[in-house]
């Protein structure tokens, strides 16, 4: 019996360890060398840079702009919002109680900022992981008026810039992204942020 153990306990323990090995370091080091070679910038997290060479975001996560002479993100359930360490959405459906209360000053902040008619919804709730880089073209287009009176420039010229950057996906909703959107608003001449950092 002790010689059966013995015999079937080696290659049991051979086994796991070249699957470890080859499971644990090869594979994942030839899919990160994979992806270095053939999709360097995805891979290393599709980092955005200015003129200087500076990272000032990225085209897949979301960032939070505050200032009204910027296009603004949907609110964010990401810890503090936008944090990439605490990504989630809130979990609170249609009906409850703490989502109401959360909407009613977005709402309210929104319609002092011009906004009439109907809200895009992705302008007063999170998305799912809190970390979404984009917006409806409906909501990018409600707050053209507000950027348009801070900037000091015709609201057609930041209408346009909406929706030239506006991506019509055959895979999903046609979506904006914020950080394109808004570095295309401070290239318009005499509107740039005079060399502040983008918030």
């Amino acid at each position: 019996m002790g010689k059966d153990f013995s015999s079937a306990l080696r290659p049991a323990i051979v086994m796991t360890i070249l699957f470890t090995v080859l499971l644990g370091l090869v594979y994942p080091l030839a899919m990160t060398g994979i992806g270095q070679a053939i999709f360097p910038s995805q891979a290393n997290g599709s980092l955005v840079r200015d003129a200087r060479g500076t990272v000032v975001g990225s085209t897949v996560v979301g960032q939070a702009f505050t200032a009204d002479r910027y296009f603004q993100t949907r609110p964010s359930a990401a810890g503090k919002g936008y944090d990439g360490l605490a990504s989630s959405g809130s979990n609170l459906g249609p009906a409850a109680r703490a989502l109401v209360d959360r909407l009613k000053p977005d709402i309210a902040r929104r319609r002092a900022e011009g906004v009439s008619g109907p809200i895009p919804a992705d302008l007063v709730t999170a998305s799912g992981s809190g970390l979404d880089p984009d917006l409806s073209p409906a909501a990018a287009l409600a707050q053209t008026s507000r950027i348009a009176r801070v900037r000091g420039v015709p609201d057609e010229r930041v209408r346009k810039l909406v929706v030239d950057a506006t991506d019509a996906s055959i895979l999903g909703e046609p979506h904006v992204n914020v950080l394109a959107l808004n570095r295309a608003l401070d290239a318009l001449p005499g509107t740039g942020p005079s060399g502040a950092r983008l918030r």
